[in-house]
């Protein structure tokens, strides 16, 4: 298992993806910086996965979204893919449960090495 990252456009294009090899970890990549400043006039969300949990936005998340949106000047929304949930958020506004999922979040899962549990 591993977290995996999708930068996403409005309609759910994936603009471009990369991974850890870690199932709790996806460290800072200069390239996922680049990718994210490069594509920033498209870009209206970023997901990644917890493969082993939790179903929460953790404390690194909650920094580097707040650095996000100042870096960009406006609130992206955020998603975390579990295996029994996605969650998300925009800027510093409330979570929600996400239902129905979208298509992407079978790819995300099926990347980090999960199955979705119900």
């Amino acid at each position: 298992m591993r977290e995996v990252c999708f930068l996403l456009s409005a309609d759910g294009t994936i603009l471009w993806a990369d991974a850890s090899t870690s199932p709790t970890a996806l460290p800072d990549s200069r390239a996922r910086w680049e990718a994210i400043w490069e594509r920033r006039r498209v870009l209206a969300a970023i997901a990644h996965s917890h493969p082993v949990g939790p179903s929460a936005f953790s404390a690194e998340d909650e920094s580097t979204m707040a650095a996000l949106d100042d870096a960009l000047g406006r609130k992206l929304r955020y998603f975390v893919v579990a295996p029994e949930v996605t969650i998300a958020r925009e800027g510093d506004g409330p979570i929600e449960s996400v239902s129905p999922e979208p298509w992407w979040t079978g790819l995300l899962r099926l990347a980090s090495g999960m199955r979705k549990d119900r």
